[in-house]
């Protein structure tokens, strides 16, 4: 195993390693998706890498690791290391970008333009968990966390002065499209919403709000939250032990929360009623048997993905737009991050300046006013190498010309 993830420069070594969309079909990327108990067994063993600044994004549609590390080698270990799918796999769909087009990918991926649904902002929400997740154990540093407030202050210009969200379209909308489309007589359905997280939330408020619909029972593995959520919006709740005898009950499976297991076997579903099961997870939340009876219509995330797209012409002129913020914020970063590093340079200048006062031939000037004659010195040679590194933007040679400056100076 590689144990050193140590970094030089945050900027350039800020990498983002990750399947997605475009390279791999729903059910091979379920096999690399990122659980929460997942997630916080690579935070344990992520010190045995020498890592201490990432975080993991795992959603319906990507898995990506990002964070400041050398050697690429390291990120790809560790999703392999909670991973069920094939390393062979893996290695012949993943994808790396660093520097510069790391930050970048991640702007578009948080303004909804690396998003299957080209607009989706619900990818916000989850890169928020992601972060805090990290930032909890303590792997999120002063640089990441600026980079996420430049991401969401870059998602935040996309979605108030584009078009590119306009027609309420997202994952969960896509479901209420797809009802829309091809089932008849919705308000008479029972239907079942399994999995109460961000996503099914939104579905359930949009089945309630777009459909007017009434007739849905909510199941969460914590039931709390489909309690709540069902006596918010005028609907019923069931516990995760009744899942099986509400399934056969239903007319219509939502399933937006996964397990290492589906939560959907074909057995429940084998009795000849017609269901639509539509299955939201990633991994698969529905048993793959199911889709191929011939009573039942099995939809994943990605055929969704496809009807909703069909409606998009007119988001895609907002391009350009969006892409014209991220570049200013993308550069507004890049600006903050070299004041940093000149702002650290500068003071270990200093520190070493004062250091250097301290020696016994910088001692022959007159004791009551030595100090402040050499913090005066000082001063003027770091006033003057910020003025050189603005000009220049050549910290090595400036910090040699600052101590022989000094040098030259308090020696005389």
């Amino acid at each position: 195993m590689i144990k050193s993830g140590l970094y030089n420069n945050q900027l350039e070594d800020f990498t983002v390693v990750g399947i997605n969309y475009r390279k791999s079909a729903a059910d091979v990327r379920g096999t690399f998706a990122i659980s929460e108990a997942q997630y916080q067994n690579i935070l344990a063993i992520a010190p045995q890498f020498g890592l201490h600044d990432f975080f993991i994004l795992s959603t319906c549609n990507r898995t990506e690791i990002y964070g400041c590390v050398q050697q690429i080698e390291l990120f790809v270990q560790l999703i392999l290391s909670q991973s069920s799918g094939s390393e062979v796999a893996f290695r012949q769909m993943f994808y790396v970008k660093r520097g510069s087009s790391a930050i970048r990918h991640f702007f578009e991926v948080g303004s909804g333009l690396d998003s299957q649904i080209l607009g989706d902002y619900e990818i916000v929400g989850q890169i928020k968990k992601a972060i805090q997740t990290s930032k909890e154990k303590g792997f999120v540093s002063s640089f990441t966390e600026r980079l996420f407030n430049h991401m969401m202050q870059a998602s935040k210009a996309v979605k108030n002065h584009t078009k590119l969200s306009d027609g309420t379209m997202s994952v969960s909308y896509s479901v209420v499209q797809y009802l829309k489309e091809e089932v008849d007589d919705l308000p008479g359905k029972r239907i079942v919403l399994v999995g109460t997280g961000e996503i099914g939330t939104a579905t359930c408020h949009n089945l309630v709000n777009y459909l007017q619909l009434s007739n849905i029972i909510l199941i969460n593995r914590t039931g709390e939250k489909a309690d709540a959520l069902a006596v918010e919006l005028g609907l019923r709740s069931a516990p995760i032990a009744r899942i099986s005898d509400e399934v056969r009950n239903a007319d219509i499976v939502i399933v937006s929360t996964g397990g290492e297991q589906p939560l959907i076997s074909a057995a429940m579903v084998d009795d000849g009623h017609h269901r639509f099961l539509i299955d939201m997870a990633i991994p698969f939340a529905v048993e793959k048997d199911a889709g191929l009876l011939d009573h039942i219509t099995l939809v994943n995330v990605d055929q969704l993905s496809v009807l909703t797209n069909k409606t998009m012409e007119q988001r895609f002129a907002e391009i350009p737009k969006a892409k014209e913020i991220i570049d200013a914020t993308h550069q507004e970063f890049i600006a903050w991050y070299a004041n940093r590093k000149k702002t650290a340079v500068l003071n270990n200048v200093r520190h070493k300046l004062e250091e250097i006062s301290h020696q016994p031939e910088f001692r022959h000037t007159d004791p009551a006013g030595g100090n402040q004659e050499h913090a005066e010195i000082i001063q003027k040679v770091i006033n003057g190498m910020a003025c050189k590194m603005k000009e220049k933007n050549q910290c090595g040679c400036q910090y040699l010309e600052a101590i022989n400056e000094f040098m030259s100076i308090a020696g005389k």
